[in-house]
């Protein structure tokens, strides 16, 4: 029999061939035609990211009665709009914004919001709140099972993490690396209908090693290619976002990247760490969109960012903030209707204590699956939501 361990030791074996075999290759582009279509990278900011000094609501009259000493000064924040405005690290996300390449949802949450960080991240990831038995199964993984056959998009992890549960499909392959010059292979579970028998399962196996392959091949012949001027930071951060842009430039089949940015869990201390994190994220995002810009890439190209959940408005006695519910949510690229989307949550008016939400993360989503993947959202996401103006028309 077939077995899990023998699926993990022939795809780690695998991954590490140094040739592309021509059949594998051959294979997988037959099955990818599509290398100029439309790309979405999501980014996920994990831990739970303070959106109220992220997106600081300065003309709140209660954002100081909340914040004694967290809060960030009025002549400090950078004004993106009437009593708003960014964190003073985030100057090239403020850029951005006058260069009409950032979209800030305001707002973003569930119905019954759950403060642990594996239940909401479930619930982010999966797009399925309540419902565990289709918990399995992520949004963008669904997403590509509904994609036309023979057209059947890529997605792509960049990190070093477990593949992110938002990209486990039934038929489509994901493939996980850090780096180009070590391109690992990291399965999740194996999906549902590719195991139900051997044969079932060996062809999961060849197809989303074929995948690696292919996409290994990309980065290589991409690693020789200029960018375009752009600079990046020295961050992790930007480097995995360097990577997306040279597997982009080398016309890769994917559709989907992901990635991930970790250690906004921020019960104490916060104010430096949310400073440095936040000035690497808008960092890497600009150099990212210049970089395709330069190329000529950019329309080609939204980013999502997005955390599990948002912080309490009250400030702990560590100088931090604790698990809290709505937050703000960024859409990159210049296909995005830049500047605020949406109403900030009013810290008068709160409920048990915490912000209310008031657009549905699912719309976000179904924006970005229709409006710009051209997938069904409303299949995939199981219902109806409605479609914030966060793409341009």
């Amino acid at each position: 029999m077939f077995t899990r361990r023998d699926l993990l030791r022939r795809s780690a074996f695998l991954s590490l061939a140094p040739v592309v075999p021509e059949f594998l290759d051959r294979t997988t582009r037959a099955a990818t035609p599509d290398r100029d279509g439309r790309v979405l990278v999501v980014l996920q900011l994990d831990g739970g990211n303070d959106g109220i000094n992220t997106v600081v609501p300065f003309g709140d009259e209660n954002y100081n009665k909340h914040r004694r000493e967290l809060r960030i000064p009025t002549d400090k924040v950078l004004k993106v709009g009437e009593g708003i405005g960014l964190h003073p690290s985030m100057r090239a996300a403020a850029d951005l914004i006058e260069s009409h390449r950032l979209a800030i949802v305001q707002g973003v949450g569930y119905p019954n919001p759950d403060r642990s960080h594996f239940e909401s991240m479930a619930v982010w990831q999966t797009a399925m709140p309540g419902k565990p038995d289709a918990a399995n199964l992520g949004w963008l993984g669904r997403a590509l099972d509904a994609a036309p056959r023979g057209d059947g998009p890529a997605l792509i992890h960049v990190g070093d993490e477990n593949i992110p549960r938002a990209l486990f499909s039934r038929r489509a392959a994901s493939t996980s690396f850090a780096d180009a010059s070590d391109l690992a292979l990291r399965l999740p579970p194996p999906p549902a209908e590719s195991a139900t028998s051997t044969d079932d399962l060996t062809a999961f196996v060849n197809r989303t090693v074929a995948t690696a392959y292919a996409t290994a091949a990309d980065l290589e012949a991409a690693a020789a290619k200029p960018d375009g001027g752009a600079r990046y930071p020295g961050s992790g951060l930007a480097k995995r976002f360097e990577l997306v842009a040279r597997s982009i430039k080398a016309k890769s089949p994917a559709r989907v990247y992901y990635l991930i940015q970790g250690g906004y869990d921020t019960h104490s201390v916060q104010a430096p760490a949310q400073s440095a994190l936040l000035r690497e994220l808008a960092d890497a995002l600009r150099a990212f969109l210049d970089d395709l810009a330069a190329s000529k890439l950019a329309d080609r190209v939204a980013v999502l960012a997005f955390s599990e959940f948002g912080r309490r408005p009250e400030e702990n006695g560590s100088l931090g903030t604790d698990h809290g519910t709505a937050g703000p949510v960024f859409v990159a690229g210049p296909s995005v209707q830049s500047g605020i989307v949406g109403q900030a949550p009013s810290l008068g008016d709160l409920e048990n204590d915490d912000l209310k939400w008031s657009i549905d993360f699912r719309s976000v989503y179904a924006t970005l699956l229709d409006g710009w993947l051209n997938l069904p959202a409303d299949e995939i996401l199981g219902g109806r939501f409605s479609r914030p103006m966060i793409l341009k028309t």
